[in-house]
């Protein structure tokens, strides 16, 4: 499924359908910054791609933009286009398509090096900002790729083909190009049945869908409720649409290279939320049904109006309550990028050190991975990370000094939603039919 990680701390891009809503600025240290050249417009000619030039933004302020691609307005003039920019303060997912009288052409700038590394906006930005970034950009990059791979997949996903869509009772602003069949390339919004995934292109046909569709729930299994919260397992085999659907919804807010259709390979475990008008899908981690690199999770994501509530770390901990029941250490999928990293050290930081405060004498490096389910190798870069191991002797020695434990564990920040085991009812792939 490609090693795809996005935390629940992203900031909300979303809001009732009824109220609308839009995505806050997440500020991303731009290292493209314009370098003068001959201004890209004069009289009627229409913007090049390229174009460096200041734009009024949804706060009414200019900010930077870079023009990524144009298109002619129908029925407009010859030299009458909308364009596609970048803004270069800000994370990719904010990027949108503006109309001319947005730009400050005064301010039209040639784009004559891209190769300049500028880090002057990454200076300016406070502690609190830079912490704020790790928070809500936890994306999964392009670490593996070539130059020449990357810029392809830059090339290929650098416009945002749907703008919203409408879940339940959410619209929600995208953040990233998901490769839908062609049909549905020309559609700003698509609609989506909150239980089955189906989409549509109008809100007429969702309607006739949600009176016809008896769902209300995630097909499969459920295999844990807690209060009003619901996990299902759905095999990516026996609901490839399902599966399919998933994927592509995933897609418009995880900017990664690929999106896998051969879905028979993985299970796909859904959050909901649940009333009494069903279970609504809050976010979902997948993962491998055989993985010889015992890897416990491939893609996770918290949809938009659910983020900063805890349940991207439930997710993470419900990966490896599963590990456990398998009676096998797990760890995420790899390659993970700084800040997907980021998002399981404060995980596996807040677990182990509970541990290590409550336990009395010494504790082994294997006893924790067996208590934990943890893969030896990540409590080792962890405790290293928090200088609290040590070599002696030929072998790694734990240093548990309660106060330094105490730091280090306010510093973690706080556990998210607790899952009681207790109420996990599960058989292991392998064990199944």
């Amino acid at each position: 499924m490609g090693s795809m990680t996005e935390a629940e701390n992203g900031a909300a891009a979303a809001a009732p359908a009824a109220n609308g809503g839009a995505a806050p600025p997440t500020s991303e240290g731009e290292k493209n910054p314009p370098k003068r050249g001959r201004p890209a417009m004069s009289g009627g000619t229409p913007l090049e791609v390229g174009t460096r030039v200041m734009c009024r933004w949804r706060d009414q302020k200019p900010h930077p933009v870079k023009v990524i691609e144009r298109r002619k307005i129908p029925f407009g003039g010859p030299n009458d286009y909308e364009y596609y920019v970048h803004y270069t303060e800000f994370n990719r997912r904010l990027d949108e398509w503006v109309k001319l009288e947005q730009l400050d052409l005064d301010t039209a700038e040639a784009d004559v090096d891209e190769k300049v590394e500028d880090k002057v906006t990454s200076l300016k930005m406070t502690r609190h900002q830079k912490r704020k970034i790790d928070e809500t950009h936890v994306e999964h990059g392009h670490e593996e790729l070539d130059a020449a791979s990357l810029r392809e997949h830059e090339e290929f996903t650098k416009v945002k083909n749907i703008a919203k869509i409408e879940l339940g009772r959410y619209e929600i602003d995208t953040w990233y190009f998901s490769p839908f069949p062609p049909e549905y390339s020309d559609s700003p919004k698509l609609y989506f049945c909150e239980f089955c995934l189906n989409f549509m292109k109008r809100k007429e046909q969702l309607q006739r869908h949600m009176r016809k569709c008896d769902l209300k729930h995630p097909p499969g299994d459920e295999i844990y409720r807690s209060g009003t919260l619901s996990m299902f397992e759905v095999d990516g085999k026996k609901n490839k649409v399902y599966g399919q659907n998933l994927c592509y919804l995933a897609k418009l807010f995880l900017d990664h290279k690929t999106l896998y259709y051969d879905v028979d390979l993985f299970l796909f475990y859904i959050l909901c939320e649940c009333d009494d008008r069903g279970c609504h899908m809050v976010g979902y981690f997948s993962k491998e049904k055989h993985s010889e690199e015992s890897y416990n999770l491939a893609c996770i994501l918290t949809l938009p109006p659910y983020q900063r509530k805890g349940y991207g770390k439930f997710l993470i901990a419900f990966s490896y309550e599963l590990s456990k029941k398998e009676g096998k250490v797990g760890t995420p999928e790899r390659p993970l990028s700084d800040l997907g990293l980021l998002s399981y050290r404060g995980y596996w930081t807040r677990v182990l050190l509970d541990i290590l405060k409550k336990h009395k004498g010494n504790i082994s490096i294997k006893e924790l991975s067996d208590m934990t389910a943890i893969k030896p190798d990540d409590i080792l870069s962890t405790l290293q990370t928090l200088d609290l191991i040590q070599y002696r002797k030929g072998q790694h020695v734990i240093c548990a000094d309660p106060k330094v434990l105490d730091r280090h564990l306010k510093a973690a920040g706080r556990g998210g939603l607790e899952v009681d085991a207790t109420k996990l009812i599960w058989t292991p792939y392998k064990e199944q039919g």
